[in-house]
């Protein structure tokens, strides 16, 4: 195969293995993408007289052709061409003519690439957006069904505070929308075009940057053409980022369960179906799914150095380091969203012991209840009450003096007396519930903008723009 950028001289093979094996695979994943990219960028070179309308008509049909050999997977990038732009020129050279030839008019592989991973990058946080909102509706309704199911609460790792079933899901559920905010954030950080840039120094050529972008669906053009070629890496970094802050609190949902199923909590009761066994103890029933959670979120803060220790220090301009940042990208994205469908199906099938939970809540829980009401009933600071109240809790515990057990409706109802805003007694899972709504609706608005602009590029309704659930 030809190479865009040949010159009359044949590469040494281990040099051509060496710098492009690893673009041929992961290249398969751009093929739409770049095409959507060429798509606009024809478009534009007919709209400032480039290309003749037969010309533009012949290329457009080809990389249409090449969207429907991409779908029926019959188009296939070799190491021998490097990368997918040059795979698609290739195949444009044989299928237009001449017109092939004109298609690479005012743009670098620097700038596709780009291109091809913001549009890679849009359409996989749409993905990640709604795995995440489904984890979080999913963690409502679960807080919802056990919001009067009393549960120790826990610091240092020792009894605490009461607190209940529907508090720790509810919990979780906030903080996944709180990083649904970030997600938004750092899409709109991606939604800028990079095309016109050309290698970071633009071309003495009147391209229309705005119109491209507009074609593409972009927010805006990314203005400054050198700043665009140093912002690879960045900006993946920055996705990377949020997606770290979902795999932390994924990791906390992952540890919580793995103790809490514990025989020796017995809070939670994981069926057989989501569970792996052991190959000498037949009794085992593994939460395997929730380890290789907390262990990933490890391996995603690991990507996100990655890509920053990749592009930390280099000079302005294109480098060929930033390819070192596509692998790790993807991968992290693939990542996030796995683990965010394993997450929802653990919690859809998670299963709750009330017997076992009543029974952990036990009387030194409430030390504090009863600071709170000695202060309030015979009117003394609560230092002092807390210090008598120390005094006796501490002298039960050292004689080992049994504690008064409650009874569930005992434990509910100093559930219910928890009642400020986001308590036990007041959850606020309507709320949560709106946040989804509006969180949900605002993405499906993003998706449709996108997906529109995509449709009139490709001018069929037979081939995907953005993957479906």
């Amino acid at each position: 195969m030809t190479k865009l950028w040949q010159k009359g001289y044949s590469i040494h093979e281990q040099v051509e293995r060496f710098t492009a094996a690893q673009n041929s695979y992961l290249d398969t994943r751009l093929i739409r993408h770049d095409v959507w990219g060429s798509l606009a960028h024809v478009a534009m070179l007919k709209h400032i007289g480039h290309l003749s309308e037969s010309e533009h008509q012949a290329l457009q049909q080809a990389l249409r052709n090449v969207l429907e050999l991409e779908q029926s997977g019959d188009f296939a990038i070799n190491p021998s061409d490097e990368d997918v732009h040059t795979s698609i020129e290739n195949y444009l050279v044989t299928s237009a003519g001449p017109a092939g030839k004109k298609i690479h008019m005012a743009r670098s592989r620097n700038d596709q690439v780009l291109v091809d991973m913001r549009l890679y990058g849009k359409e996989q946080l749409h993905s990640v957006s709604n795995k995440l909102l489904a984890l979080c509706a999913t963690l409502q309704e679960f807080a919802a069904a056990h919001k009067d199911v009393p549960m120790p609460g826990y610091t240092h790792m020792q009894r605490a505070m009461l607190s209940s079933v529907g508090l720790w899901a509810a919990g979780l559920a906030e903080a996944l929308l709180d990083d649904e905010q970030l997600l938004t954030a750092v899409y709109q950080l991606n939604d800028q075009s990079p095309l016109g840039s050309a290698a970071g120094y633009g071309v003495p050529v009147p391209i229309d940057r705005q119109y491209v972008a507009d074609l593409l669906g972009f927010a805006r053009v990314q203005n400054n053409v050198i700043y665009v070629q140093n912002s690879r890496g960045k900006i993946e970094a920055a996705i990377l980022q949020t997606l770290t802050q979902i795999m932390l609190d994924l990791s906390k949902l992952a540890q919580d369960i793995l103790l809490f199923s514990t025989v020796e909590y017995g809070f939670f009761q994981l069926p057989q179906e989501i569970c792996t066994g052991s190959s000498i103890m037949p009794q085992k029933r593994n939460p395997d799914i929730m380890e290789l959670v907390r262990a990933r979120a490890q391996t995603m803060l690991a990507l996100q150095q990655q890509i920053l220790g990749i592009v930390t220090g280099l000079p302005s301009g294109y480098n060929m380091d930033y390819q070192e940042t596509k692998r790790p990208f993807m991968e992290a994205l693939d990542l996030a969203e796995d683990c965010l469908d394993i997450c929802t199906l653990m919690i859809s099938k998670l299963k709750v012991n009330t017997e076992r939970l009543v029974a952990a809540c036990t009387f030194e829980l409430f030390a504090a209840d009863r600071a709170y009401e000695l202060a309030s009933t015979s009117n003394i600071p609560f230092r002092d009450a807390y210090r008598i109240v120390g005094a006796e809790v501490t002298a039960q515990l050292d004689r080992q003096i049994p504690f008064p057990v409650e009874t569930q409706e005992q434990l509910v109802a100093r559930l219910q007396a928890r009642s400020h805003l986001g308590g036990a007694g007041n959850l606020g899972l309507d709320s949560i519930q709106q946040r989804i709504g509006q969180a949900r609706t605002a993405w499906q608005e993003r998706s449709a903008t996108f997906k529109e602009a995509i449709q009139r590029l490709v001018g069929s309704h037979t081939i995907k723009i953005l993957q479906e659930d």
